[in-house]
């Protein structure tokens, strides 16, 4: 009665019959785990939902280890509290999928993730992690409140003759090329009846002398780059420049600034957002500086 598959493929008993074609669910669960070993993170999870084999062997550690930073560990240490070091245990996708999250340190005024389809370690430095020349100076400097920050507070700046902003972070990066940025906007953005709208009242002095951007590594990198800050209403991301790590196992201290300290003219309208590094593989929409 029915259909029977033989051991050989033969239907129906006919030893003659076509033999059956391999299917997907065929493939052993270990040979699934080594595909997808070579695929990107995005590429596993589309994998993992082809059937049981594939779901099985996404879930492997050694696939995951692989797809993690050298120093994971030492990122764990660094910026989780005590209580939530027990990510450790979990499994190591679930330890992925946490560490794509950013994660607060240094007081809230730190982040630090890893890019979602990469891997590659992340980092950001909120206004009130910089140096602001006359920050505390309330005719010049103000800290306001915005939802366009993931800090949800910028530094903005009503006029002043010396803009001056400098930064500093010691890290200990995987080994790689990390591009370094400022997130600025000319204009003060706010809501009204629930529509964004930029008042660009105290924008000025940008096109008359570019701003310079600066970074340097304890390792003796240095880059110089200049531009003219433009398009009032948009956050841009400036390339300050890049930087390489050779030693996964150094910590690299890294030095840089946003200046325009020509006291020829004021300049104001601004908002410094945070600085921002990432993988130079991170491909961003940025504003490219000579």
């Amino acid at each position: 009665m029915g259909a029977n598959i033989s051991g050989g493929g033969s239907i129906d008993g006919d030893e003659t019959g076509p033999p059956l074609r391999p299917r997907l669910d065929d493939i052993p669960e270990s040979c699934a785990a080594l595909i997808l070993a070579r695929l990107n993170p995005p590429e596993i999870c589309n994998l993992a939902r082809l059937n049981r084999s594939f779901r099985s062997a996404s879930l492997a550690d050694f696939i995951w280890e692989s797809k993690l930073p050298s120093n994971y560990k030492l990122i764990v240490e660094k910026v989780f509290v005590e209580e939530d070091r027990d990510l450790m245990n979990l499994k190591k996708k679930d330890v992925y999928a946490r560490l794509t999250k950013p994660i607060p340190f240094d007081g809230g005024t730190k982040e630090i993730w890893l890019d979602k389809n990469t891997g590659g370690v992340c980092l950001s430095m909120s206004s009130k992690a910089l140096t602001i020349t006359g920050i505390d100076d309330r005719r010049y400097w103000n800290h306001i409140s915005t939802e366009e920050s993931r800090y949800r507070t910028v530094a903005y700046l009503q006029q002043t003759w010396w803009f001056e902003v400098d930064g500093e972070l010691e890290f200990q990066f995987p080994a790689g090329t990390y591009s370094l940025f400022f997130r600025l906007h000319l204009g003060k953005s706010s809501k009204r009846l629930g529509r964004r709208v930029c008042n660009t009242e105290h924008v000025h002095g940008w096109d008359i002398k570019p701003v310079q951007f600066q970074l340097t590594t304890s390792d003796g990198q240095h880059v110089i780059s200049r531009c003219y800050l433009d398009s009032p209403g948009s956050w841009v991301l400036y390339h300050v420049g890049d930087f390489i790590v050779e030693n996964s196992n150094a910590l690299t201290n890294i030095k840089f600034s946003s200046t325009q300290i020509d006291c020829t003219h004021t300049k104001g309208g601004l908002c410094v957002d945070a600085a921002f590094i990432y993988p130079s593989s991170v491909r961003k929409e940025v504003k490219l500086c000579s």
